[in-house]
């Protein structure tokens, strides 16, 4: 099968020839239709998660079909699955089910977890093996590249959204991809929305507000009214007081992102009147069952750029700039002698 493979951080990725992967008892093997990039993806290429397994198949929002069933006869009634069913595979890839995380109902936290595309090989190839348990059943209708992007951007976005309880005066600071699609839940839920991004960003507040926030301006604006809650999707530590600042007493700022530059030193008064701070790390298979339940009443619209498997490093870079035209998503066609 042909990969996209990261031989060592700070480098590209090469396209590469590779055997396809087997599926062993409760794995199953998919045929890729389409994995999304992700911030997390840049995160790994540039070092700053650092344990990776290498080399490594990046990508973490696998949309793909199941080929075959590992351990299990075609049919067999004990599988969940079955060959030709649609799947997703989101970022938590495997965890160990007995330790006191796993137990008590946040196996996000499980201390011996594996994660696609970082300690598992992800879906920047023709092909990809991911533990059954963790796989989200998808029902037909939207295309393959229209649906990889709820898989981390939806997924990680709802559980941020969850955390902010009943609040509803929300701001959103960084408003990507995850911030688009939890607008259009907030929104559903018939919240207020208000939009902060880079300085001078004046095309991204337009999105913002075309998309039916109340307010959009620059991050280092005060709001026309104190927020009840905060999320934080841009990885930018000076974000959190500054959110701080604008939030209720009683209110909550949230770190929806797996990796942050360092939060600066700020006033006790700013975190006083009872305000919150707290982050999220990764996400529960419950998160991503509610979600996608949800997501079809909403309904919650993605807007993609398409690049074939090929060209993934110029879709990195393309969403290292930000000059995309959606969300950066590798449509992946496998070639005719790839797998036998």
């Amino acid at each position: 099968m042909r990969a996209m493979m990261l031989d060592k951080p700070k480098s590209g990725l090469i396209l590469r020839d590779t055997p396809t992967p087997k599926p062993a008892a409760g794995q199953v093997l998919l045929r890729v239709g389409a994995c999304a990039v992700c911030r997390t993806d840049l995160h790994i290429v540039d070092g700053e998660l650092s344990a990776p397994k290498l080399p490594l198949i990046l990508g973490h929002q696998i949309v793909g079909r199941i080929e075959k069933i590992g351990g299990r006869a075609v049919g067999d009634e004990a599988s969940p699955f079955r060959i030709g069913d649609r799947v997703g595979v989101p970022w938590l890839g495997w965890t160990d089910g007995n330790c006191i995380y796993c137990r008590s109902g946040r196996e996000n936290l499980c201390d011996n977890a594996k994660f696609t595309g970082y300690t598992i090989d992800g879906g920047y190839a023709e092909y990809a093996v991911a533990d059954a348990r963790f796989c989200f059943p998808l029902p037909d209708g939207k295309n393959d590249t229209e649906v990889a992007p709820l898989l981390c951007a939806g997924l990680i976005g709802f559980r941020a959204y969850r955390k902010i309880g009943n609040a509803h005066r929300l701001g959103i600071y960084g408003f990507g991809n995850a911030a688009t699609l939890i607008t259009q839940v907030a929104l559903f839920e018939r919240r207020e929305v208000y939009a902060f991004t880079r300085p001078g960003d004046a095309a991204t507040q337009k999105a913002a507000r075309s998309l039916g926030c109340a307010w959009a301006g620059d991050s280092d604006e005060a709001p026309p009214e104190k927020l009840d809650a905060a999320i934080i999707f841009a990885s930018v530590g000076p974000l959190v007081p500054a959110a701080l600042k604008n939030i209720v007493k009683g209110g909550i700022v949230v770190c929806g992102g797996i990796h942050m530059s360092d939060i600066p030193a700020f006033s006790y008064d700013d975190l006083w009147g009872e305000r919150t701070i707290t982050s999220v790390a990764n996400l529960t298979r419950q998160d991503g069952e509610e979600f996608l339940r949800l997501a079809p009443q909403v309904p919650v619209k993605t807007k993609v750029q398409e690049f074939p498997l090929e060209q993934a490093n110029e879709a990195l870079a393309a969403f290292r700039s930000g000059k995309t035209t959606g969300t950066p998503v590798l449509k992946v066609i496998q070639a005719d002698f790839s797998h036998g």
